[in-house]
C-alpha cells in the first residue's frame, strides 16, 4: 500500500524553501572547505617589539611556502593574511576583529607580546576562532574561559622557575635582589617571581621597580650590594634598561652573578654595553631547542630547519633562532589539526589540538589536553651563558 502526502501550498513552500536552505548552506560549506585555508597572522612589524616578531613571520611564511609547495592542507593552500600591530594593543584588537569578520579566518595566530595577548585573547575567543598564542603571561590560556587559545611558547612562571633553580640549586646563592621594570609586564613578574621565592623559603634582600628609562641603575645596584645580595635577577624585557644593570654592576667593580629573562642574552645588549666583558657571569633562560650540546651541535631539527631556512636569510643568522622556530611549528601546528579534523571546524580543530601529545615542533614538542592550554614542556627550557651567541644559539649555563 502506498501513502500520498498531500500538502497545502503554504506548507509546501515552506518545506520546500527549507530543503533549499539546506541545500544552500550544505554548498556553502562544501565551497568553504575547498578553497584556501585562511590564516590570520597578528604581528607587530615595526614598532619597539619588532626585533623578534620579524624573526618569527620569517619562520611563519616559511612554513606556509613549504606547506602549499607540498599540496596544502587536505588539498587546499593556505592564504596567510598578516596584520601589522606595531605593538599596539587597541590596533591587535582592531585587526583581530577585521581578521575574523571581514577576512574569515579559520585560525589567528599571535600578537607576539602579552599586553597586546591581553587584549585579543578574549576578543578572538567570542569569536570562537582557534587561536595560537605566543605571549608568556599566565593568565592568557584557560580552557574554560579560552577553549580555543592553544599557547604555543612556554609560560613566564616556567621561565621564573628555572632561574630560581638556577640560582638557588646550581649556584648554592639565596641572597636575592630582583629589578622589575614598571611596565605592566615587569611588575606583575617581578610580584609573581617574589611569591615562588617565598615559596621556597626565600625571602629577597632587595627588591625595586625602576622605569624602563632610567639612564642609570648604579643607586639600585649599589643598595643590592649594600643589602648583601650574592645574585641579581633583572626581570624586564626591555634591552637598554637590561643593559645598564650589567653596566652598573661592571663599572662597580661587583662580579656578582646576573639571572634573569631571555632578553638579557639578546644580540642588541653588545652594542650597548660599556666592556664586551661586563656580559661575563650573566645567564639567561633559553630553550634546548637552540642550545649547543657539548660537542657544539644543535638539536636536529633545529639544524635541519636553519639549512633550509638559511639561503632565504642570505646565509648569516644575526638574531636569535628561536623566534624563527617558534613561528614555523605555529604553522606546523595548525596544519596538523586541520588534518587531523579533516576540516576547519573549530570545535574539530579544537579536540584535534588537544589530542596532540609530544607533538614534535621544532622549537619544542608540545602535549595539550582537554584541560590542557599550555603545550610547552618544562625539558624544553635551559639556562644558557648570556654572550655565548652564535648563529642564533647558545651554549648551556655551567651546571
Amino acid at each position: 500500500m502506498t501513502v500520498r502526502l498531500c500538502l497545502l501550498g503554504p506548507v509546501r513552500r515552506r518545506l520546500t524553501g527549507a530543503v533549499l536552505g539546506v541545500l544552500v548552506a550544505s554548498a556553502g560549506a562544501h565551497a568553504a572547505e575547498t578553497g584556501p585555508i585562511r590564516i590570520g597572522w597578528l604581528s607587530s612589524l615595526t614598532g619597539p617589539l619588532s626585533s623578534a616578531a620579524s624573526a618569527e613571520n620569517q619562520g611563519v611564511q616559511f612554513a606556509v611556502e613549504q606547506i602549499n609547495a607540498a599540496g596544502g592542507i587536505n588539498g587546499r593552500k593556505i592564504e596567510l593574511i598578516t596584520r601589522d600591530t606595531a605593538g599596539d594593543p587597541t590596533k591587535a584588537v582592531n585587526y583581530a576583529n577585521q581578521l575574523i569578520f571581514n577576512e574569515k579566518v579559520s585560525f589567528v595566530i599571535g600578537p607576539v607580546n602579552s599586553g597586546e595577548s591581553l587584549a585579543t585573547v578574549p576578543v578572538v575567543a567570542r569569536s570562537g576562532t582557534p587561536n595560537l598564542v605566543i605571549s608568556t603571561v599566565d593568565e592568557l590560556t584557560d580552557a574554560r574561559k579560552y577553549p580555543d587559545a592553544f599557547r604555543v611558547i612556554n609560560t613566564n612562571e616556567q621561565w621564573l622557575n628555572a632561574a630560581n633553580d638556577y640560582a638557588l640549586n646550581t649556584l648554592k646563592r639565596s641572597k636575592i635582589a630582583i629589578i622589575g621594570d614598571t611596565s605592566g609586564y615587569g611588575t606583575s613578574t617581578a610580584k609573581r617571581a617574589t611569591q615562588l621565592l617565598a615559596a621556597r623559603g626565600i625571602k629577597p634582600v632587595y627588591s625595586v621597580l625602576v622605569d624602563p628609562n632610567q639612564t642609570s641603575l648604579t643607586d639600585e645596584m649599589s643598595k643590592a650590594r649594600a643589602a648583601g645580595a650574592d645574585v641579581v635577577m633583572p626581570w624586564s624585557a626591555a634591552t637598554g634598561l637590561l643593559a645598564r644593570v650589567l653596566n652598573a654592576r661592571g663599572d662597580m667593580g661587583w662580579d656578582v652573578p646576573v639571572v634573569g629573562h631571555p632578553a638579557i642574552m639578546g644580540t642588541p645588549i653588545r652594542a650597548l654595553l660599556n666592556k664586551p666583558s661586563y656580559w661575563d657571569n650573566t645567564f639567561s633562560v633559553g630553550y634546548a631547542s637552540t642550545t649547543y650540546d657539548a660537542n657544539g651541535k644543535l638539536p636536529a631539527p633545529t639544524a635541519k630547519l636553519m639549512q633550509e631556512i638559511a639561503p632565504r636569510l642570505g646565509g648569516k643568522i644575526d638574531f636569535t633562532f628561536w623566534w624563527i622556530a617558534m613561528g614555523y611549528d605555529t604553522v606546523k601546528l595548525a596544519e596538523r589539526a586541520i588534518k587531523t579534523a579533516g576540516s576547519t571546524d573549530p570545535a574539530a580543530v579544537q579536540k584535534a589540538l588537544e589530542g596532540l601529545r609530544n607533538f614534535p615542533g621544532v622549537y619544542a614538542s608540545y602535549t595539550y589536553g582537554a584541560t590542557q592550554r599550555n603545550g610547552f614542556p618544562d625539558a624544553g627550557i635551559v639556562m644558557n651563558r648570556a654572550n655565548s651567541f652564535k648563529d642564533g644559539s647558545f651554549q648551556r649555563a655551567p651546571d
